[in-house]
């Protein structure tokens, strides 16, 4: 599963890129300016696969906000996530979904023919798999194509991070792969260490951390997918911090507040 801190919350948006502007809109749930920021890079550097991948973040992110998929009831414990109900997404934004990373992945790979160390192009194939993987998981719920996705994900993300340890994004595939898999029964964790892919939570949170802290498009969802593993490990301080730092920097996201306002009154 996946599947942006983008600057302080004192940030001069005005100086900001349209990419980066575009992914602040994103996660304040202003998804018609994210769209246009988005739209904007992407005319302006129409060789990069980051604009259409970050339109496909877009798209996702608002199927997520419609369906109520990031509420975090939902992921408490392993039983409440089993027993979530398959979602009906809108079958227009699905075929715009797939199109869309589709051309970024296109793009990515041209890119790479070229150049197998381009920083961009492998983000980009690392969000692409992110993306469907979350889209498999949380909306289709089909849990084991989503852990392809996310191992293929993790693959890109090594690959970036070993020519640029910098890229603090790519920790979040890591972070991912290694926290969902490291839940998992041993078992189930057995079989897929036999097929390449290994888990740790306690390893998993620590790249989960350094998205949040040094992220530059992906640590307010990084912080998201904290506040949901310290829900689940029953560290609620720490998911409320989380939480109440995410609703001073993006006021207009509900999201945070209503979790908030869960955690209180289960005190």
């Amino acid at each position: 599963m996946l599947l942006l801190l983008l600057g302080s919350a004192t940030a001069n948006d005005a100086v900001l890129a349209p990419l980066d502007l575009g992914y602040r809109h994103l996660y304040d749930l202003d998804f018609a300016g994210a769209e246009r920021e988005f739209s904007s890079w992407q005319s302006q550097h129409p060789a990069d696969p980051m604009g259409p991948v970050s339109k496909g973040a877009g798209l996702l992110f608002a199927e997520f906000h419609r369906l109520g998929v990031l509420e975090s009831q939902f992921y408490e414990s392993d039983s409440a996530f089993d027993a979530r109900k398959k979602l009906a997404p809108d079958p227009a934004i699905r075929t715009q979904f797939d199109s869309i990373l589709l051309q970024s992945a296109q793009l990515a790979q041209n890119r790479l023919s070229s150049n197998p160390n381009d920083r961009d192009s492998l983000l980009a194939m690392t969000m692409i798999a992110g993306l469907r993987a979350d889209y498999a998981a949380l909306i289709e719920k089909r849990n084991f194509v989503s852990l392809r996705y996310t191992k293929e994900a993790t693959g890109w993300a090594e690959k970036l991070l070993a020519i640029d340890p910098t890229c603090y994004d790519a920790h979040l595939a890591t972070g991912v792969s290694r926290y969902i898999i490291g839940s998992m029964a041993a078992p189930v964790r057995w079989i897929l260490h036999l097929g390449g892919v290994s888990g740790d939570k306690q390893a998993g949170i620590a790249d989960l951390r350094i998205t949040a802290q040094k992220g530059r498009y992906l640590a307010p969802f990084a912080r998201i997918l904290l506040a949901i593993a310290y829900v689940r490990e029953h560290d609620k301080p720490q998911a409320r911090a989380l939480l109440a730092s995410l609703q001073q920097e993006f006021p207009n996201n509900t999201l945070f507040a209503r979790e908030i306002a869960r955690i209180d009154s289960a005190r």
